[in-house]
């Protein structure tokens, strides 16, 4: 029989330790905010050229709001589709690299964003491919210089 004792389930909070997710349980936080940063970023970008090219055409009332609305969808959908695809890469390639690997780190950060950069961009050339693996180190580069800064600004605080 399994007895639940509340005060055991919740003694990290009180000795100040908080239980960190591991790599896995962010991977779908990670996807789903980037499909819905994607489909924000695209819905506006649909808007504005929704705005834009109806005015251009000189649409008015019903004809107008619907070729607006038809941008804003499909601009949307295209956003939210290429940024959750690179998400759904990046987490498999950090899931993969933390458990590959045992540990959990800024190598797997900057492994699993170059390999997704390079995989996302392998059907336009060998030149693009390298590109793509650029930028994504690069993007993992600035994200562990900013996560080590605030982990050293933490550990200052702390100290001191």
């Amino acid at each position: 029989m399994l007895i639940f004792e509340p005060e055991i389930a919740y003694l990290h909070w009180f000795s100040g330790a908080a239980r960190q997710r591991g790599r896995f349980e962010l991977a779908f936080s990670q996807i789903g905010g980037s499909c819905m940063i994607g489909a924000a970023i695209g819905g506006g970008t649909g808007l504005y050229k929704g705005l834009r090219a109806s005015t251009l055409a000189g649409e008015t009332g019903k004809l107008r709001r619907t070729q607006v609305l038809n941008h804003v969808m499909k601009q949307g959908a295209a956003s939210a589709n290429t940024l959750g695809v690179v998400a759904v890469m990046y987490s498999g390639f950090g899931v993969l690299l933390s458990w590959a690997r045992g540990e959990d780190d800024e190598y797997n950060t900057l492994a699993a964003a170059s390999a997704t950069g390079l995989l996302f961009k392998s059907s336009a050339g060998l030149k693009r491919c390298m590109l793509g693996g650029g930028v994504g180190f690069g993007l993992a580069a600035v994200y562990c210089l900013w996560a080590s800064r605030v982990r050293m600004d933490n550990v200052r605080t702390m100290h001191f």
